[in-house]
């Protein structure tokens, strides 16, 4: 496995752990000193314990020696980031490129090289064509994309909906059922397809997620000013089961490690081909303004921010993980900050290098400690210790006002505690 980032170091320990012999292999010593420690660079829950019993069984080894793990390997994984650049929505395939060269330089003999980074279409062209410029034919390319979900990766690895294999020479299909085949025992979709098409297939898949989380938040707004509950919607929607109810939570905008990539990504590749992506174009549109929208609602919550205390409960862009990519909070909190607020927040993975230079933000060590003198209290993710919260106990301020982006709590609930409750898309009880 290349790349010990998220993809490649659940993926690796979950094969480890079905019962293979998984090399991981990073650049960064101190990440691979860390492993070897037995102390994960990621926050996953059970993936401690995973890497520590399948290291202990010398299934799983953590190195930076390329040219060695590479030699001992049959299958390899490129699982480093593809990032957007800076200043546009293309794929940055820096990383990818530079990890075929590495296995062309490292290896003299037959091996399949699998892309499991998301990768736009056409990328295993490309590498093909690399390999044959450094005069490498013996090293074929397969797509295998991931569909893991932060805070769900484990058990989406051992359960998965569909093993996706895209490969252009039929011969390689049976190599990788081999390798999946216990979890296709367990009813995983063994899915094979062009290497193109299953590079379409992970960025279509994140885009129409992507469009739903986005359709619904729109629609919340709608709910807000026509007095009608925004759960109810969700409910009748899902309960048709040609959309279903997964995704159709209101909320903050989408963020993370792969919506908002990939979604650029996928434009990016339609331009390529000359095609107007426009519902995409729209969503990623939709989504950045809706980061301004919650922003905006608290301004209004509290009338002037100006001397307002704020905390903030979790800042993550999702709970169970440490992930900040794309959080709204990365948002909201400078611009709270600049404009007069003092905010605290508190999340269970710890304090966080994103905030640590803003004026103003102060990291908080628990739930009461955070929430004690605030004028707002925000529920930016739904951890769920934040779930049953007692908010009158913890802080004593008559004024006291809760904005809730989660919709953790029952709006009759509040109201009867006479607490001054805002939720998203659901009507106001005063």
């Amino acid at each position: 496995m290349i790349g010990t980032g998220y993809v490649g170091l659940v993926s690796g320990t979950c094969f480890a752990d079905l019962g293979n012999k998984v090399i991981c292999i990073d650049k960064d010593k101190s990440k691979i000193e860390k492993l070897n420690s037995g102390i994960s660079p990621i926050y996953e829950p059970g993936l401690d314990e995973l890497i520590k019993k399948n290291f202990a069984s010398g299934r799983l080894i953590f190195t930076n020696d390329f040219k060695k793990a590479i030699s001992k390997s049959e299958l390899i994984f490129i699982c480093v980031g593809t990032p957007n650049k800076q200043k546009s929505n293309d794929v940055d395939l820096s990383f990818v490129f530079k990890a075929a060269k590495e296995i062309a330089k490292s290896t003299k003999n037959k091996k399949i090289i699998i892309t499991k980074s998301t990768v736009p279409v056409g990328t295993g062209d490309r590498i093909e064509k690399l390999l044959k410029k450094l005069k490498r034919k013996n090293l074929d390319i397969i797509s295998n994309p991931e569909f893991l979900r932060e805070g769900e990766a484990i058990r989406d690895f051992r359960f998965p909906d569909r093993i996706v294999i895209g490969s252009n020479e039929k011969k390689h299909f049976k190599i990788l059922k081999k390798l999946y085949q216990p979890l296709i025992n367990k009813g995983a979709n063994f899915f094979t397809t062009s290497r193109r098409g299953a590079e379409l297939i992970k960025y279509a898949s994140n885009a129409f997620l992507a469009t739903k989380i986005t359709f619904i938040n729109e629609l919340a707004n709608l709910c807000e000013k026509a007095n009608i509950n925004i759960e109810d919607i969700s409910l009748g929607m899902g309960s048709d089961s040609r959309i279903g109810s997964r995704f159709l939570r209101a909320g903050p905008a989408y963020g993370g490690s792969c919506f908002p990539k990939d979604t650029k990504g996928l434009v990016s590749t339609g331009d390529k081909f000359k095609i107007n992506l426009s519902i995409v174009k729209s969503v990623i549109k939709s989504n950045d303004n809706r980061k301004k929208v919650h922003t905006e609602k608290i301004k209004k919550i509290l009338g002037s921010l100006k001397g307002k205390k704020i905390a903030f409960l979790g800042v993550t862009f999702k709970p169970n993980t440490d992930d900040m990519r794309d959080s709204v909070s990365l948002k909201m909190i400078p611009y709270l900050c600049k404009n007069g607020s003092k905010v605290t927040y508190y999340d269970p993975t710890g304090e966080k290098k994103e905030f640590k230079k803003i004026d103003n933000c102060k990291f908080k060590k628990n739930i009461k400690e955070n929430c004690i003198n605030a004028d707002l209290i925000v529920l930016h993710t739904e951890w769920d210790e934040f779930k049953s919260i007692d908010f009158k106990r913890i802080n004593k301020n008559k004024k006291l006002k809760i904005f809730d982006l989660r919709n953790l709590y029952s709006i009759s609930e509040m109201s009867n505690k006479k607490l001054d409750y805002y939720s998203v898309g659901r009507p106001k009880i005063n």
